[in-house]
C-alpha cells in the first residue's frame, strides 16, 4: 500500500556531491540507503557550468555531468534514488520518522542530512540572467575563469573580503560595492582588502544592474549618499552576501548556529539528535566545495554505519 509506513536502515535527505558519496558509501556497507534529492537534485553544481577544481577531472566537467556520475554511482551500488522532498521530520525517539512531501510517512535506523545551503543573490532579473555568463556565487569555484579580467564583488562581510583578495590575485582590478560606510568583516580582513593595491572599495554603493547579453559587460551602480550613478566596465560579477542553510525543517530537533547551520561533534558528522548526521553545506560554513563536502558525506555514511553496527542493525 502506498500509505503504508515504511521502515529503512538509511535515509539520506539531500543531493549533491555529500548525499550521493554518503549515499555510495552506505549503500556499500549494505546499509540499503533511500536517498531523497530534495527540490534541487544535484545541488548548486547544477547551476555551475566548468568544474576544474574536483580531483579525477583533469579536463574539468560541466557540474549537471559530474552530479549525474555521482547520481548513477550511488544507484550502481543499490541506492534507491527518489525524486521527493522530505517536508518534517520527528526525531523524539530511537526510530526517527520523515514525511515527503505528499504525505507518505518513513521511519529509518539512521538519517544523514545533506540538504546544502543556498547562497544569498540580489533578487535583480539581470542577476538570474546571466547566471553562469559572469556572475557567480563563489569566486575560488569560478575566478580563474576571469584571469586578467576586472571584476566585481558586492557585500561587505568576510566572505566578500575573503572572494576580493582571492580575485585580486587573478584579475588587474577588482572593485568591491560595500552598501554602507563600512564593512561587517573582520578587522583583520578589512585591512587585508584596504591594503590591497588593485582592490577598489566602493562605500554607500548598491547595485542597480548587470548589463549585458549574452555575457556580463559592466555593472550600473548607485551612491547611496550622493545619488550619483555610474557604469564600470567587468567580466565577472560575483554576489558574496552570504548563504542561507537550507536546514529550516531541522530547527526544533537539531542544534543549529545562529545563522541556521548544523552543528556537529568536531572531528565526526554526528549531531545532538543520536543516529543522526550532518554533511556537506548544510554543516560546513567555511570551505563549501564540492570537494570537502563529498569528504563529509563519506563521514556521516561511516558514522551511520558505526552506529548501526553497535545498535546490531547491520
Amino acid at each position: 500500500m502506498e500509505n503504508e509506513i515504511q521502515h529503512h536502515k538509511c535515509i539520506i535527505i539531500g543531493s549533491g556531491p555529500a548525499g550521493y558519496t554518503a549515499a555510495v558509501y552506505a549503500a556499500r556497507a549494505n546499509m540499503h540507503p533511500i536517498l531523497f534529492t530534495g527540490p534541487e537534485p544535484g545541488g548548486q553544481l547544477m547551476i555551475t557550468t566548468d568544474v576544474e577544481n574536483y580531483p579525477g577531472y583533469p579536463d574539468g566537467i560541466m557540474g549537471p555531468a559530474m552530479m549525474d556520475e555521482f547520481r548513477k554511482q550511488a544507484e550502481r551500488f543499490g541506492t534507491d534514488v527518489r525524486y521527493e522532498m522530505i517536508s518534517k521530520v520527528d526525531f523524539s525517539g530511537p526510530v526517527h520518522k520523515v514525511w515527503t512531501e505528499a504525505g507518505q510517512e518513513i521511519h529509518a535506523d539512521s538519517v544523514v542530512i545533506s540538504t546544502g545551503a543556498s547562497a544569498k543573490w540580489l533578487g535583480l532579473d539581470s542577476e538570474k540572467r546571466l547566471t553562469n555568463k559572469g556572475v557567480s556565487a563563489c569566486a575560488v569555484c569560478d575566478g580563474f575563469f576571469f584571469k586578467d579580467m576586472d571584476v566585481a564583488v558586492v557585500g561587505g562581510g568576510d566572505t566578500a573580503a575573503e572572494e576580493a583578495s582571492y580575485l585580486a590575485k587573478l584579475c588587474p582590478q577588482v572593485h568591491l560595492f560595500v552598501r554602507r560606510d563600512e564593512m561587517r568583516a573582520s578587522k583583520v580582513m578589512q585591512d587585508r582588502v584596504l591594503n590591497t593595491e588593485n582592490i577598489t572599495v566602493h562605500w554607500n554603493t548598491v547595485t542597480e544592474e548587470i548589463l549585458g547579453e549574452e555575457e556580463v559587460e559592466a555593472v550600473r551602480v548607485k551612491n547611496t549618499i550622493t545619488g550619483d550613478v555610474s557604469e564600470i566596465p567587468i567580466k565577472g560579477f560575483f554576489v558574496a552576501i552570504g548563504h542561507k542553510p537550507n536546514t529550516g525543517i531541522f530547527k526544533d530537533w537539531i542544534t543549529l548556529d545562529d545563522v541556521g547551520y548544523i552543528k556537529t561533534v568536531p572531528g565526526t558528522s554526528r549531531t545532538n539528535i543520536e543516529g543522526v548526521f550532518a554533511s556537506g553545506d548544510a554543516q560546513d560554513r567555511i570551505y563549501r566545495q564540492a570537494v570537502t563536502a563529498a569528504g563529509t558525506g563519506c563521514m556521516a555514511a561511516l558514522d551511520a554505519e558505526r552506529y548501526l553496527v553497535e545498535k546490531g542493525v547491520v
